[in-house]
């Protein structure tokens, strides 16, 4: 089944040819600023999988084929509002002014990558979240608390499609309704959960239709055209702040890369179907809607590239030149304060890294 042939909210199909007029905010100067977004964090994603490939990274979970998705969201959000990510949520991160090298630092293990400055805007920003859904419940309280604050804000929060299956993110929508609290929901539906298809994870026709059993609205959005993606993101966020509820939005993208570098693909999945899943690609379907409107060419291409790889490497730099955590952090950032056998735990690590350390000096 072809799930980009059901129907929603699209402006450019997967030929870079408009379905419908523009929006009025979709200037082309705000286009080609999409564009070069996506390259750029597509460019930093192949090589955090080469660093992970080589040692330098941890797991890590690749964001290729949601650079669509995870733009618009980080464009469409006022530095005031709350983001609540999952974890394939690095474009949304960067475009909310979050450096790359952070992204670098959780996955190579180093707590500080969760540390947003409370210097910056984005503070409030809650870090990733791996377990699946779970960061739906804690939306839901960022978001009661800016309804009682009174503050015209909105939170928005993240999750892939088979988030949807899980108790917290059901729940979760029906507080939202209840509750009647300023928060968006973007369902990343890229059609599988690890090894587990769309087609067997939920019986309804769309993910978007959930929305009715809360009380709350819900869109169905091509999750491949970026342009489709801010409008709705961007109207949701405004009715969230003006107090007039919540809002999912069902992105229908594919994930084009394995689930994480820990996972194999091809075992559960055709190369037909992937194949397929490439021409519906977000990245190519703006650069062709870009040059036939006379706005993009492929030496204009081939020169953000090179500044994007500038860029990546500069963050990779940055990242590598950090003085390593010592083990210990691992209990100083999980606990606010230790109990005696926790202090021991501590102590035996530090007293083995000590050992292991005084091994490679020998």
């Amino acid at each position: 089944m072809n799930v980009q042939a059901m129907p929603m909210h699209r402006f450019i199909d997967h030929h870079g040819k408009l379905v419908k007029p523009l929006p009025d905010w979709a200037d082309i100067s705000i286009l080609k600023g999409f564009y070069c977004d996506m390259v750029l964090t597509r460019t930093y994603d192949y090589k955090a999988v080469a660093l992970q490939r080589t040692g330098k990274l941890g797991t890590y979970p690749s964001h290729l084929g949601s650079e669509a998705i995870g733009i618009a969201i980080g464009r469409a959000l006022k530095p005031t509002d709350v983001f609540i990510p999952y974890y394939r949520d690095l474009p949304a991160l960067w475009a909310r002014g979050i450096g790359m090298e952070k992204n670098l630092q959780y996955w190579g293990g180093d707590e500080r990558g969760s540390d947003f400055s409370p210097d910056d805007h984005h503070c409030r920003d809650l870090p990733f979240c791996v377990p699946i859904a779970t960061q739906c419940t804690h939306a839901v309280g960022v978001a009661a608390a800016l309804k009682i604050q009174g503050q015209h804000q909105a939170a928005l929060v993240t999750c892939g499609d088979g988030a949807t299956s899980k108790g917290d993110f059901l729940e979760s929508l029906n507080c939202a309704g209840v509750w009647n609290v300023p928060l968006v929901f973007v369902i990343n539906n890229n059609q599988w959960a690890i090894s587990v298809p769309r087609s067997i994870q939920c019986g309804a026709e769309q993910l978007a239709d959930k929305a009715k059993g809360a009380g709350i609205n819900g869109i169905t959005v091509d999750g491949n055209d970026i342009v489709a993606m801010f409008d709705a993101v961007l109207s949701s966020l405004d009715k969230a702040r003006k107090g007039k509820g919540s809002t999912l939005i069902e992105a229908v993208s594919y994930r084009l890369s394995d689930h994480t570098t820990a996972d194999d693909a091809s075992r559960y999945r055709s190369d037909d179907e992937l194949q397929q899943a490439w021409q519906f690609d977000p990245v190519s379907r703006l650069k062709q809607f870009l040059i036939e409107q006379g706005n993009w060419t492929e030496d204009d291409d081939e020169q953000w590239l090179l500044h994007c790889k500038g860029v990546v490497e500069q963050a990779i730099e940055k990242y590598q030149s950090l003085i390593q955590q010592a083990p210990e952090s691992a209990f100083d950032y999980l606990y606010e304060s230790l109990d005696p056998d926790l202090h021991k735990q501590r102590d035996l690590i530090i007293n083995k890294a000590m050992r292991m350390q005084g091994d490679k000096n020998g």
